[in-house]
């Protein structure tokens, strides 16, 4: 007897010490509408909350999902946060209790860049609001390479639901019907899934003017390993803060704007080689992030790395009108060509860095106008081409202009491109109009260079193929946008601080200049880097087969509090598997906050409205209502009186309706099963477990036989081991910390405390 007590204080002083540990800090900064904390392991800790306070808000808790493992930390990364200064509070769980708090210093949070076409028509695309919080109602899902496969969502008109796996959900906003802004979030690095669309994930919405979606990446480290991302008929469409490598995929393409896109913005991304396709000059893959038929497009802060055909741009569209686009800020790291190669459009070339660029950098053709505008060129073979004249067609042996060799493009017809204050250093040639150090320069130029920013190009000035003459966008008001231009030298510093993945992504490269600069075949050293890639994540918090997420909020994610059953009709509208919902629903009645969740789709309470359900046993049932609602609703016949909007009661075993007593609006059903008083093993007469703390395998000794063993973590919240008709368990997997045990034994159940050294 004694020893039993002396073991149990001993184990009480081992939890209190494990819970008076803290979580050691190592490294914690801001970014771009984003933020992230690095900590040590704390032992005995079997999970860790995380919580942000800020611009108004305080202790603000994180999705599990954004805290992860790696070798020698952890980290966790808080997204959809407007700028401002925050701090970032650390809490170990310990015994199902969290422990003391560690807290950052103050940590500066800026904004993105919100410029160009992708803006115009007073369009923010993407699934955030233009401050950088989540829009309201925002469905958040976590990608991870355990759960891409088998989440869930349920979607407004898709073929069936709830659709099952990212690419099955995708085709189910396909038709345009769910309106709910979409936040798709990688975790990781994500290798193929089961169902692709000829190796692509594919982003439509029927050019839905009222849905948003938003595919992202979570900190430094997300990488899209194999497939590509296509975009086609979509509109108001963000793609960041992905590295993509080693696409190969049937179109090729690391991310491709296929046809009949609007309102689209791709930034912060890191572009590595695809697979070779079968042209010569696919060795690096067929092309980066290209753009067809698609009009109001921003590229901007992405990080090319050698890629052989970075921007191509138009195809087949057959007109100059109604086409526009911007890169701004994108670093092309030692890569080709294609920066951008434009067919038809009006582009808006601006602040981008070519550094050692072993072709050549932007390149007009068929009719297109470009300004390109303070831009740095670093060893840029020939900084800007236009099609079939100038140093497109130059021959370096002769030193004279040579139509019959193949140029550049093909032999197409020239577009025009107007120049102003680009930096050029290193070049091999670039010819300005009306240049007298050139011979014949009105005719066989490259651009023409503008004494001002607003300088109007006359139509005197024509391409020498197509007699293309420059649209003058850039000084049109009614299609330009606001901007501020830095200098190209500041556009630099900017460009390597920033673009890519945040902070520069967790893929590290450098350069040789002397032999990289001129050099466009494949180097060898970085195909097999990126072949060989492998992701230093370990373990994502929460992460399951089916890892999800719930309703967003500017808190990263909006941790939703779960019941046994719920029903969120702002995200399955009249649809569940367990509920019988007749009646009509609105999303015209208010937004309701409830459990960190932003609810703004209600079922409306009137005569014809009925919910029919069945338990199986006792339970608390919760239903919300608008938060000044202090009326009736009918349950089973009785009337049950709102308190600020949320009944709560207890209801037996068996069927229940819901209907009608008073005009109501219903957001959220909430349904927690209560434990009966179920029988229990007579642990003095029969059950023991040993060694117990346990550093390896756990022995169950009882007289019954066993049919069941499960090991949750202190919170009960997650299983973590689950086994069948065991007397042994082998828990060395396990962290160090409590967990709680569960015998079932002849239809009787025992839980117990366990402690994992």
């Amino acid at each position: 007897m004694l020893k039993g007590i002396l073991t149990y204080i001993g184990l009480c002083i081992f939890s209190l010490s494990v819970l008076a540990q803290k979580a050691s800090i190592t490294e914690s900064a801001g970014w771009l509408e984003s933020a992230f904390v690095k900590w040590q392991m704390v032992d005995g800790a079997e999970s860790y909350n995380v919580y942000y306070s800020g611009q108004g808000k305080t202790d603000q808790k994180i999705d599990d999902q954004l805290i992860r493992k790696y070798q020698d930390y952890y980290r966790a990364d808080v997204l959809g946060l407007e700028a401002g200064t925050y701090t970032l509070k650390v809490v170990p769980v310990v015994n199902g209790e969290e422990g003391e708090a560690s807290v950052t210093e103050s940590l500066t949070v800026e904004s993105h860049d919100r410029t160009g076409f992708a803006f115009s028509n007073n369009r923010v695309p993407g699934a955030y609001n233009d401050n950088g919080t989540p829009r309201n109602g925002a469905v958040v899902l976590y990608i991870t390479e355990n759960s891409k496969n088998s989440i869930e969502l349920e979607v407004t008109g898709a073929n069936s639901n709830p659709c099952v796996g990212l690419q099955t959900i995708l085709e189910g906003f396909k038709k345009g019907n769910d309106n709910r802004p979409l936040i798709i979030r990688l975790v990781g690095q994500i290798t193929d899934l089961d169902v692709m669309d000829k190796g692509d994930i594919v982003i439509e919405n029927d050019n839905n003017s009222s849905g948003f979606i938003t595919f992202e990446g979570v900190g430094d480290d997300a990488v899209a390993d194999g497939w590509g991302i296509r975009v086609k008929n979509a509109s108001n469409i963000e793609i960041r803060n992905i590295g993509l490598m080693n696409t190969n995929s049937e179109e090729g393409d690391d991310i491709g704007l296929q046809q009949n896109n609007d309102h689209i913005w791709v930034h912060h991304c890191d572009f590595f080689y695809g697979d070779a396709g079968g042209d010569s000059d696919q060795a690096k893959g067929d092309g980066a992030l290209d753009c067809k038929k698609s009009t109001y497009v921003t590229f901007s802060y992405n990080h090319f790395w050698d890629t052989g055909k970075s921007n191509l741009l138009g195809l087949s569209e057959d007109t100059t009108k109604g086409l526009f686009i911007t890169y701004h800020h994108n670093w092309y790291d030692h890569c080709d060509s294609r920066h951008p190669r434009v067919r038809f459009y009006s582009a808006h070339v601006y602040n981008n860095y070519y550094d050692g660029i072993a072709k050549y950098g932007v390149g007009s053709t068929l009719g297109s106008s470009v300004f390109v505008e303070a831009n740095y060129f670093r060893n840029c073979k020939y900084p800007i081409l236009t099609s079939m004249q100038g140093s497109d067609v130059f021959d370096e042996s002769s030193q004279t202009n040579d139509y019959s060799d193949m140029p550049t493009f093909s032999k197409e017809d020239g577009g025009s491109i107007k120049a102003f204050n680009n930096y050029m250093t290193g070049q091999k040639r670039f010819v300005p109009y009306g240049d007298s150090n050139y011979p014949n320069s009105t005719v066989d130029f490259d651009a023409y260079v503008a004494s001002s920013r607003d300088e109007v190009v006359s139509t005197t000035v024509k391409s020498a193929f197509g007699s293309n003459t420059y649209n003058n966008f850039d000084t049109n008001t009614s299609v330009m946008y606001n901007y501020t231009a830095d200098s190209p030298e500041a556009a630099k510093t900017k460009v390597m601080a920033y673009a890519g993945r945040m902070n520069g992504g967790d893929f590290k490269w450098t350069f040789n200049n002397t032999v990289d600069d001129a050099l466009y075949s494949l180097n060898s050293g970085l195909k097999t880097s990126l072949v060989n890639y492998t992701t230093g994540l370990i373990e994502v918090q929460a992460d399951s087969a089916d890892t999800g997420g719930g309703n967003g909020g500017s808190d990263g994610g909006g941790s939703e509090i779960k019941g046994d059953v719920v029903h969120n009709f702002t995200e399955s509208g009249t649809t569940s598997t367990y509920f019988d919902i007749s009646g009509n629903l609105s999303d015209s009645k208010g937004t309701v906050v409830f459990n960190d969740l932003t609810l703004t789709q209600c079922l409306k309470i009137e005569s014809s409205t009925s919910i029919k359900f069945t338990t199986s046993e006792e339970a608390s049932l919760t239903l919300v209502f608008n938060p000044t609602f202090a009326g009736r609703i009918n349950v089973d016949g009785m009337n049950y009186k709102a308190s600020e909007g949320i009944v709560t009661l207890t209801i037996a075993a068996g069927e229940h309706e819901i209907t009608k007593t008073d005009v109501a609006n219903l957001y959220y059903i909430n349904i927690d099963f209560i434990e009966t008083g179920t029988a229990k093993i007579n642990i003095s007469s029969g059950l023991k477990v040993y060694p117990n703390p346990v550093t390896h395998k756990l022995n169950i000794i009882t007289a019954d036989e066993i049919e069941h063993v499960v090991v949750y973590n202190m919170s009960g919240a997650r299983v973590v081991l689950d086994q069948s008709g065991a007397k042994t368990i082998d828990l060395s997997l396990l962290n160090t910390g409590s967990y709680i045990l569960e015998v079932i034994a002849n239809g009787q159940y025992s839980k117990q405390l366990i402690l994992k050294k």
